[in-house]
């Protein structure tokens, strides 16, 4: 199947079919549509509901490539009513045809978007929910406000997309923001959009802590790790880990937690710590942490495998100048800009308020831009 998409959309263009030119190339849908028979199939299988896990893997699976077949075809059926529109417009123009066209352009660049954003995350784990945590640099105060502020953020966003969440683990600051987080997101492909996000995040404000109202700049780092599904096997040796249990901090009061229910679980040989205390029972946030463990284990390999965990680990731990991927400037003036992509966007509240597809997607299609530009030079 080929994608068209018209290449002037200009209202005082004059339009041909011949503007009409190849978004993309050649998409092969049947491979698609024979994976999602193999899926459908597994579903009627009398033990199918025996592993309650792998069951909703596989259903969520079975959803995404649905939609993506829908985007397809909802892309062929657009490009056919543009084409019939535009040789209405051919024979006899007027605002009414060309305004009717316009809408069904529009709807067809949207869609388009969407096709093109799914084409960048083919990644094996792109799909997979997403392990986000959110970490001030220092400061004290000001960068766990900071820490905080970008926490609202990425829920908003959450929300925006139509996602969920569940917060793992969240250690407040000593007088405001947070010291520590982690969520779990679930969603269509909330690894590969989240991954763009991966990297250090500065802000520039007057503070709100500081009496003579001076100018201020804070850093926090984000974090994001793919959560790892039923058909992905890592293997931690009991002997390679220790698990410590403590009392969750709470509100106090007559909710406070009397048990020690938390639990943190290092890994011995990598020195990775992760831990859990959003439950009351300990035995679930045992659960949760080991799926974090897991992940960030399985995360690990990856990187090594291609041969980037320095770099990553570089952005992880330099929270500071010189490191950051995107500013926040709220004083002197206000702007939000990537450092990878060099985008500028103005609007900063609206940043805040969980609006970042435009970050994201630019961001992820400069990567993958580059990955085709180095296959062309190697080729």
């Amino acid at each position: 199947m080929a994608i068209w998409i018209f290449l002037n959309s200009k209202r005082n263009f004059k339009p041909s079919i011949k503007d009409l030119t190849i978004f993309g190339g050649i998409f092969d849908l049947t491979s698609l549509e024979d994976k999602l028979s193999q899926l459908r199939a597994k579903t009627v299988a009398g033990d199918f509901w025996d592993n309650t896990s792998s069951a909703k893997t596989i259903l969520k699976k079975i959803s995404i490539i649905e939609k993506e077949l829908e985007l397809w075809n909802g892309a062929q059926r657009k490009k056919d009513d543009c084409e019939v529109l535009l040789t209405f417009l051919e024979e006899e123009e007027d605002s009414a045809s060309q305004n009717e066209f316009q809408s069904e352009l529009d709807e067809l660049q949207k869609t388009v978007d969407d096709l093109e954003l799914r084409l960048i995350l083919s990644g094996t784990e792109d799909a997979n929910d997403a392990i986000l945590t959110i970490h001030p640099g220092a400061g004290g105060t000001e960068s766990q406000d900071w820490a905080e502020m970008l926490y609202r953020m990425y829920v908003r966003w959450i929300e925006r997309k139509g996602f969920s969440y569940s917060v793992i683990d969240f250690q407040p600051g000593d007088e405001a923001g947070l010291k520590d987080v982690t969520l779990e997101v679930e969603g269509e492909y909330a690894y590969g959009l989240l991954k763009a996000e991966v990297g250090v995040h500065r802000l520039v404000r007057i503070s709100p802590f500081d009496a003579s109202n001076r100018r201020h700049t804070s850093f926090a780092s984000i974090f994001v790790y793919p959560s790892i599904d039923e058909e992905i096997e890592v293997e931690v040796k009991p002997d390679e880990i220790r698990i410590d249990t403590y009392r969750a901090s709470g509100a106090g009061g007559q909710h406070v937690n009397k048990t020690d229910s938390a639990v943190r679980i290092t890994h011995i040989p990598t020195k990775i710590v992760v831990q859990c205390q959003n439950e009351r029972s300990q035995h679930k946030n045992k659960a949760t942490a080991m799926k974090i463990l897991k992940a960030k284990l399985y995360q690990k390999y990856v990187e090594e495998q291609a041969e980037s965990m320095k770099e990553l680990e570089s952005q992880k731990t330099d929270i500071g100048w010189g490191s950051q991927i995107r500013s926040y400037v709220f004083h002197p003036y206000i702007m939000v800009k990537d450092h990878r992509t060099k985008l500028e966007v103005g609007d900063g509240k609206r940043v805040m308020d969980g609006d970042l597809d435009e970050l994201i997607k630019t961001y992820l299609l400069m990567v993958a831009t580059d990955k085709t530009k180095v296959k062309m030079a190697e080729s």
